[in-house]
């Protein structure tokens, strides 16, 4: 089996790093987190190369690509830790596109792919949807109830929306009270919605993950204690080790659970709950690891890592948690062996 991705695929991952390294440096990330706004200019720039539509259907205005594609680019968008509605969108664009009706693909799909609207994806419990990314703005929310296993498509203006702060102001992030009988019911697969809602979350995680990693090593060459490097102190090339273990192990079961949506959806339910578990681990590792291979500065709001950080903490529990999807992972094996028994 070829690991490797495409040369499409490696070119829209090289695209999307190029043009976020030019375009959003730290400075931008914190202008928009500080004043608790979306980045409007850089998400149209998005949607003029049609990546809100990259897993979207031909049919309905997306580039028809899959999740592998989309797991490459949001693992950019993480790198780059970018204050826009992307994930919103797409997540809300996966769910419709696998789990609607003719008829609400037909009339939100293209909306969302071209960047004419945005979308939201958040999880109800007890009747609420808390912390819900990318709500405020949105023109169409898609609430799941895991445990359910039901989703619901909201239109804002049919329920109360309240805007509410989180620790990450890199995202603007809503709450909704909706009611038992608001919206429509996606009636199609709404699991495996979900859990292609998951790996793309994952993917972010792991952008994130890898940026934490690469902002550390580069302080800790450069960073000096008794006249040498702190990089060249053992203790610190362990948890830099460890940093990069649990980043490509992170990498390694997304792209794998990618691409068993695009491929392999049979596989796709352990995958993506596998993919999910390592990522959410790794992201808050990575991320804590790194405030503290910065030393004192990395306690500091001048330092850049902790917006890193407060995006994993969000990340890492959107879509369910490491626990929560290890559990999922154990009761997975256990029903395939009792199949077989």
């Amino acid at each position: 089996m070829n690991f490797d991705l495409s040369d499409d695929q490696q070119q829209i991952k090289r695209t999307a790093h190029e043009l976020l390294a030019s375009r959003m440096p730290m400075e931008r990330v914190r202008a928009a987190a500080e004043e608790g706004r979306d980045d409007t200019d850089l998400f149209r720039e998005l949607v003029e190369l049609g990546w809100p539509g990259i897993a979207v259907a031909e049919e309905h205005g997306g580039q028809g690509l899959g999740v592998v594609e989309l797991a490459a680019l949001l693992e950019e968008l993480g790198y780059a830790c970018a204050p826009t509605p992307f994930l919103g969108t797409v997540l809300a664009a996966l769910a419709i596109e696998h789990a609607g009706s003719s008829e609400q693909r037909e009339r939100w799909l293209p909306a969302l792919a071209s960047g004419e609207s945005t979308g939201a994806l958040g999880v109800l419990r007890d009747g609420v949807a808390e912390l819900v990314p990318d709500a405020p703005g949105a023109a169409v929310l898609v609430l799941a109830d895991v445990d359910a296993g039901t989703a619901t498509l909201v239109e804002p203006s049919a329920v109360p929306l309240e805007e509410t702060r989180s620790i990450d102001p890199t995202r603007r992030y809503g709450r909704l009270e909706p009611g038992a009988d608001a919206g429509e019911p996606l009636e199609g697969d709404v699991a495996g919605a979900l859990d292609r809602a998951a790996v793309a979350v994952a993917a972010e995680l792991v952008g994130i993950s890898q940026r934490a990693l690469d902002m550390t090593i580069a302080y800790i060459k450069d960073r000096k204690q008794f006249g040498v490097p702190v990089g060249a102190f053992q203790a610190v090339q362990h948890k830099a080790a460890q940093m990069l273990r649990d980043t490509e192990s992170a990498r390694s079961a997304t792209y794998f659970a990618a691409w068993a949506a695009d491929a392999d959806p049979d596989r796709l339910a352990m995958a993506a709950a596998m993919a999910k578990a390592v990522a959410s681990d790794a992201g808050r590792a990575v991320t804590g690891e790194a405030i503290q291979l910065h030393g004192g500065i990395g306690f500091t709001w001048e330092a850049d890592v902790h917006w890193l950080f407060k995006r994993a903490q969000l990340d890492a529990q959107l879509l369910g948690g490491g626990a929560t999807h290890r559990a999922r992972v154990a009761r997975l094996a256990a029903e395939a062996r009792a199949a077989k028994v």
